[in-house]
């Protein structure tokens, strides 16, 4: 299968082991020379993985002058499909964040306690990046969260029903297959528990209050996955959160708002990381011989 060149670095593989299998993660490190520099993660929407970023995940560590980690969690891009059977649960997000994380920043050597990650969690992925956060306060030193989800919408739950009936009826599954091994684990992984009945009373909200760490959360104005009610809900919770809300923009700020989004996220980062103590940090094991 062909595969768009990935920008940011080499693309490496961790052996993880988490919910009962070893899985086949992939990785790509950016600029991890930046010895002494906050660490950006990168955690994907519910339909992305390391290569369908492109090009915004190293511009944006450029701009910021941090190091950068994207990965594609389990059943997406080059990491191990998810079985035909396998369904995600209804707390996939919080499994996620609570289990599937630490154990991939492990399995890479990485010391979270020692260094804190940020995060730049797009739609799911930013969901999955405020439960982590949440989970580990002591471990997050700043969360990047765009068009995140704190709770089900209506309009939610329609878009998704309406991307279903594109996966099945025209050329989206070809376009996936270009950024994904096997497309089929990405796009029903996904779908599926989104559209499940149980899925409509999850919520976020009661977790928010416990993020002490700074937090940027950004809305386009035209998002047809949510309104901005999931980032006011936000802001309401937890008090040093900053909103961003992008006019002409969807679902997809680093997509329909590159400049805008990467002035402000650049911005945020260079500001608030100026407090961490990073003199102490030591980059992970699988960074040090790698070059972007």
């Amino acid at each position: 299968m062909s595969r768009t060149p990935t920008l940011q670095g080499p693309v490496q593989f961790a052996d993880v082991a988490w919910a009962g299998h070893r899985h086949r993660i992939e990785y790509a490190p950016i600029a991890p020379e930046r010895t002494g520099q906050p660490l950006l993660v990168f955690l994907h929407e519910g339909l992305g993985s390391v290569t369908m970023w492109k090009d915004f995940p190293r511009a944006l560590c450029e701009a910021a002058g941090c190091r950068g980690l994207v990965l594609s969690r389990w059943g997406y891009g080059q990491s191990s499909p998810r079985e035909g059977h396998e369904k995600w649960p209804v707390d996939f997000m919080h499994r996620q964040a609570r289990e599937f994380l630490p154990a991939f920043l492990e399995a890479i050597g990485h010391d979270a306690a020692a260094d804190r990650p940020w995060f730049y969690g797009h739609s799911d992925g930013g969901s999955i990046a405020l439960i982590h956060a949440a989970s580990f306060p002591d471990r997050v030193g700043g969360l990047v969260v765009a068009a995140p989800h704190i709770f089900v919408e209506d309009m939610t739950v329609a878009s998704i029903e309406m991307a279903r009936d594109g996966y099945v009826t025209t050329e989206l599954r070809a376009k996936l297959a270009r950024y994904h091994a096997d497309p089929d684990s990405a796009f029903w992984g996904w779908n599926d528990v989104w559209l499940d009945p149980g899925f409509r009373r999850w919520n976020i909200e009661p977790l928010l209050p416990q993020i002490r760490c700074p937090v940027l959360a950004i809305q386009g104005r035209d998002d047809e996955y949510g309104t901005m009610a999931q980032i006011d809900g936000i802001a309401d919770a937890v008090p040093q959160a900053q909103l961003l809300k992008l006019d002409d923009c969807g679902h997809s700020p680093h997509r329909d708002q590159p400049a805008a989004l990467m002035r402000a996220v650049a911005a945020f980062l260079r500001g608030h990381a100026r407090a961490e103590p990073h003199s102490n940090k030591t980059p992970a094991k699988t960074g040090a011989t790698s070059h972007p």
